[in-house]
């Protein structure tokens, strides 16, 4: 993990506006706009009816008029603004994960989504990336809600689903593909949270989460698995799930989250690779930056 990745990150949270004299740092992936509404709260969701599942061979389909309420990429609108963003966002991690062997990381096609705290765009950040990479001509991704508490994935994509990740490590005779969602999007498949459960922490930490992590990450070669987290100050939850990852992804609100919770936050990880950090919700006129670890 590259301590000036951090500080580029931490001194952009609370700066003034480039449009008012300070330009992005030379460094930096220069994006376009996630915008200040590129989080949207549960409550949001909370009194929506959720569509029936589809019935087609291709699974589940995704709610794209929801997606696009909220701001949101879906695989319809690939030459639009957020899209290009995301096209940005992508490129380094999956050159970490399947480029040319001296660019790949250990495991790095396991990647982690994860924040500070609540509210900084994290969930919607995954859902966008998931979204970006199963647009890709060779690649396969699975979405992960391991953010088992405060779980969206599923409400921003509009499905349903019986069982998830934690029904798996509960339950003996639970597969993946029993708890597997298949959308309509061909190349992407949502893995939920499945019923929460007091010891989630617990159950994150176990034999049975390693070898479920070795078993989605070896499975399928050209797959990259994707993993919404919970907070890292909220719940010891993301920093045990940090453990297995190859590649972790920080989003952080401009001017909004505390240089301080970034540091805090990416002391629970310790030295685990952090390969990218995604300014998020900017007001500015270069809305969102993406600052890849080289």
């Amino acid at each position: 993990m590259s301590k000036n990745l951090i500080e580029k990150a931490a001194s952009r949270l609370h700066e003034p506006d480039a449009a008012n004299g300070f330009p992005p740092p030379p460094s930096a992936r220069v994006l376009d706009a996630l915008g200040p509404d590129a989080a949207t709260p549960l409550s949001a969701f909370e009194h929506r009816p959720m569509p029936a599942p589809g019935d087609g061979p291709q699974g589940q389909s995704i709610d794209r008029a929801r997606l696009r309420r909220l701001g949101m990429l879906t695989p319809d609108d690939e030459r639009t603004q957020i899209g290009e963003q995301f096209r940005l966002v992508k490129r380094p991690i999956l050159d970490k994960a399947f480029g040319p062997p001296a660019s790949r990381l250990p495991r790095g096609n396991l990647v982690m989504v994860a924040s500070s705290l609540p509210g900084e765009g994290k969930s919607f950040c995954a859902v966008n990336l998931a979204i970006s990479i199963a647009m890709e001509m060779d690649r396969t991704v699975l979405l992960v809600d391991a953010d088992v508490e405060r779980s969206k994935v599923l409400h921003y994509l509009g499905l349903t689903a019986q069982h998830g990740l934690l029904d798996i490590l509960r339950t003996p005779g639970l597969t993946v593909g029993d708890a597997l969602v298949r959308t309509d999007i061909e190349r992407l498949s949502v893995l939920p949270g499945g019923t929460p459960y007091k010891r989630a922490t617990e159950l994150l930490a176990s034999e049975a989460m390693r070898k479920l992590v070795r078993e989605l990450a070896s499975r399928y070669p050209d797959r990259l698995i994707l993993f919404d987290s919970p907070p890292l100050l909220m719940t010891t939850e993301a920093a045990v799930l940090a453990a297995h990852m190859g590649q972790i992804v920080m989003v952080v609100e401009e001017r909004q989250t505390p240089q301080d919770a970034l540091k805090r936050a990416l002391a629970t990880i310790g030295g685990l690779p952090v390969s990218g950090l995604v300014l998020n919700k900017s007001t500015s006129r270069h809305r969102a930056y993406y600052y890849d670890d080289v």
